[in-house]
């Protein structure tokens, strides 16, 4: 098995879980919070595809789905358009709102196919290609797409945690 195929399995198993969670969520679900500064089943979603989409494209030198393909405007949030959620506070979590799981999914999928349209061009070279010289040592593209692929596991994981405390009061 080559590296992009692991990656490949690795990126189609956040979209399974990104779907698991949000399915059959009505918008309360979707934007409850457990706790005042606590984050939402669809903040988490949001901002872990805008990670994936912002890093992916920023790493491959693709234009961002969000906005090449006017998710932005779909989803019409009151935030700056390069926005990925990093460090937001409990007040922009709450403006981080859409109408339905269909939504979030929808942008996550046409993630998803870009990100996979990348890894299968991958050759294994690629992966030692350095994407990010702000850090010591400087980023690689296998460790920028390990970290993303991480980062999002975390994040549909704790989205499922919500979940579950939603559904189980």
């Amino acid at each position: 098995m080559h590296a992009k195929d692991i990656l490949i399995d690795g990126y189609s198993r956040i979209q399974e879980e990104v779907h698991a969670a949000v399915e059959g969520l009505d918008p309360d679900a979707l934007h409850a919070r457990p706790a005042a500064d606590a984050n939402s089943v669809a903040w988490l979603i949001w901002h872990l595809t805008r990670v994936q989409d912002d890093h992916v494209a920023d790493a491959f030198g693709l234009d961002q789905v969000w906005l090449a393909q006017d998710w932005n405007k779909a989803f019409g949030l009151d935030l700056p358009p390069h926005d990925t959620g990093y460090g937001h506070s409990a007040a922009q979590v709450a403006k981080v709102r859409v109408d339905s799981a269909g939504l979030l999914t929808g942008y996550y999928d046409a993630v998803h196919a870009q990100t996979l349209g990348a890894l299968r061009e991958l050759a294994a070279k690629d992966l030692e290609r350095i994407v990010d010289e702000r850090w010591d040592p400087p980023v690689t593209l296998g460790v920028r797409l390990v970290s993303v692929l991480s980062d999002d596991l975390q994040h549909v994981g704790q989205a499922a945690y919500v979940r579950g405390l939603l559904q189980s009061a």
